[in-house]
């Protein structure tokens, strides 16, 4: 079976030869860790790294330093502060806090996509029985309009049915359909939908709001992919239990979330096994905080309660600097080991 079969039967509960296991190094590590100790991983995890083959030569970035920060503006006009090389900062400045200020702002041009190009591309992958994804920039909507604007303004602007808002909201979706039609005709396996809704506890949005402003804009922008019969894939940050099921019924099939924030067992009752889950790690506790054992015990616990020889489950994590090299090792095990657990 091949590795795009795999992920398709575990999508489709149609039992595949293991549980799809990704493993995603950041780019700050290599500003953090020793480039080797990571080359060493990567090399000694065959599965979690298929083919991977170290580089004969390779530049060491230089380490990050917390005291060196940069400004510069993104293509929206939102000016960010970034203080360690390799993970985004915070914004500086949002450039429609006064949203009276739209009517003389302009959206970005979307860079020229070769559609042919991409789609000779994603039938050469396909042919080599590789999985084919795409997706929006993460925070393609409601934290788009966070950087814009501020967050209390967003609230604010949305919770007042203020005008200006649902023009800019309309901006940003006609801005990110661009991008949907093209790997809709470029006929991607699945098309992914990242943006983090939800604080340490509780959304980020209500409901309510995410109901009469995000939602429609998020079906509208997932019905192309639905209608062409591809993968509707969303992650999420945070606690995003009171937003999942309008986030499902807006046409989300498989959904990215994490997995302590949101619970294992809240996940169990309320998604698995009748729906994918794309089980997004732990960054914050057991990884880093905890020992070997710990971490091993955590993807053991998770496998168990949340996978099912039909399939259903998928699992990822996203590494950062924080945990030691001993740990990440000790979860790229666990992640190795615990795949086949229904062999």
């Amino acid at each position: 079976m091949t590795q795009r079969e795999n992920i398709l039967r575990a999508i489709r509960f149609e039992r595949p030869d293991y549980i799809p296991m990704t493993f995603s190094m950041s780019g700050a590590c290599w500003h953090y860790y020793e480039p080797e100790a990571l080359f060493e991983l990567l090399k000694s995890h065959p599965l979690l790294f298929p083919g991977y083959i170290r580089p004969v030569t390779y530049e060491i970035p230089s380490n990050y330093e917390l005291a060196e920060r940069r400004l510069y503006r993104d293509e929206f006009g939102v000016l960010w502060e970034d203080a360690i090389k390799g993970i985004r900062g915070v914004v500086k400045e949002h450039p429609l806090a006064d949203l009276d200020k739209l009517a003389d702002y302009k959206m970005p041009v979307p860079p020229v996509i070769d559609l042919e190009q991409m789609k000779i591309n994603v039938a050469a992958a396909k042919a080599e029985g590789r999985f084919t994804a795409a997706g929006l920039e993460h925070g393609h909507t409601f934290l788009r309009l966070v950087d814009l604007c501020g967050y209390e303004e967003v609230l604010f602007a949305l919770h007042d049915d203020d005008e200006n808002m649902k023009k800019l909201i309309a901006m940003l979706e006609e801005y990110n359909y661009y991008f949907i039609d093209n790997y809709v005709r470029a006929e991607y396996d699945m098309i992914s939908y990242p943006e983090d809704l939800g604080m340490q506890v509780g959304p980020m949005i209500s409901p309510e709001l995410l109901r009469q402003y995000i939602k429609p804009s998020y079906q509208r922008l997932m019905k192309p992919a639905r209608d062409a019969g591809l993968i509707v894939h969303m992650h999420s940050d945070g606690d995003i239990r009171d937003l999942v099921d309008d986030l499902i019924d807006g046409g989300v099939q498989v959904l990215n979330l994490q997995d302590l924030v949101n619970g294992i067992d809240w996940i169990k009752k309320n998604l698995s096994p009748k729906f994918c889950v794309d089980l997004d790690i732990d960054r914050q506790n057991i990884t880093v905080f905890g020992t070997p054992k710990q971490i091993d015990d955590l993807i053991r616990e998770e496998v168990t309660q949340l996978s099912s020889p039909k399939g259903g489950l998928m699992m990822i994590h996203g590494c950062y600097p924080g945990p030691s090299i001993k740990n990440i090792k000790a979860l790229m095990d666990a992640m190795e080991k615990y795949m086949h657990y229904w062999d």
